[in-house]
């Protein structure tokens, strides 16, 4: 009955706001007018306003669009999948932890990405503020240094498939790339560069199941399992080798040196 009764007072809590300002309207009350302002500028009155609403709703929905930009166009990809492609290697299963892979790798990018951070900010976006030029320049700008840094490490075949695939000329230098070439062309060579580190990771912990396996098998231990064994041996010789500081620094450095 007490839930009925909060039910009830629901309804007609609603029913009172919904019915409320035809109420209002019946009795010659006059409603309070609501506008919007954004920037100083009323929205409902001209176009500047108009044009204050637009910008707002595109840098909404460029924020809305900010994880899948760090995701693609940064290497954070590379870093993410040859971490869990280790964790995977050593079968750790959920040690480390996704969360921990994660923030490990988006605190990685944001130290390999700092310069182009910096030089997008400098060249660009700063200059913009101070209004020095506009946002046709400020665009090219500040996305020459990302698009540089998309070109330099992305495989010639794979620009060669999307120029393709968007039916787009043959630039004659690497700064006339398209960024809608650029960017799937990137993240296409980050995969590929990826696994190929990932097997050479994986490469090592293989060999030493193979060996345990091939040990228990010949001691007759069928009915042991070879994870047992194998699992401590592998973890031993990860740390004993220092693997994350090794794994870590390869990874930064096949960024610096191309």
């Amino acid at each position: 009955m007490r839930y009925r009764c909060k039910s009830l007072s629901l309804i007609s809590w609603s029913a009172l706001f919904l019915f409320l300002p035809s109420l209002a309207l019946a009795q010659g009350v006059t409603v309070p007018e609501v506008s919007l302002s954004i920037g100083g500028s009323d929205i409902s009155s001209g176009s500047e306003g108009l044009s204050s609403g637009i910008k707002a709703v595109f840098l909404i929905s460029a924020i809305s669009f900010l994880p899948a930009i760090i995701l693609t166009m940064t290497s954070f990809t590379r870093i993410a999948v040859v971490l869990g492609m280790t964790r995977t290697a050593l079968g750790t299963q959920q040690m480390p932890p996704n969360l921990v892979i994660t923030g490990l790798s988006l605190f990685l990018t944001i130290s390999i990405m700092n310069p182009i951070f910096q030089e997008m900010y400098s060249e660009g976006i700063q200059p913009y503020m101070d209004g020095q030029m506009d946002g046709t320049e400020s665009w090219r700008k500040t996305s020459a240094p990302l698009k540089s840094f998309l070109v330099r490490h992305a495989r010639e075949k794979d620009l060669a498939l999307f120029l393709d695939i968007t039916k787009s000329e043959f630039p004659e230098k690497p700064e006339d790339v398209p960024m809608q070439v650029a960017i799937p062309a990137f993240i296409l060579s980050e995969l590929n560069t990826a696994f190929q580190i990932g097997f050479l990771v994986a490469l090592p912990f293989l060999v030493l199941d193979m060996v345990v396996s091939s040990v228990l098998t010949s001691m007759s231990m069928i009915t042991l399992p070879p994870v047992v064994i194998s699992l401590p041996l592998k973890l031993m010789l990860f740390v004993v080798v220092d693997g994350w500081h090794l794994l870590i620094g390869s990874l930064v450095q096949t960024y610096h040196v191309t």
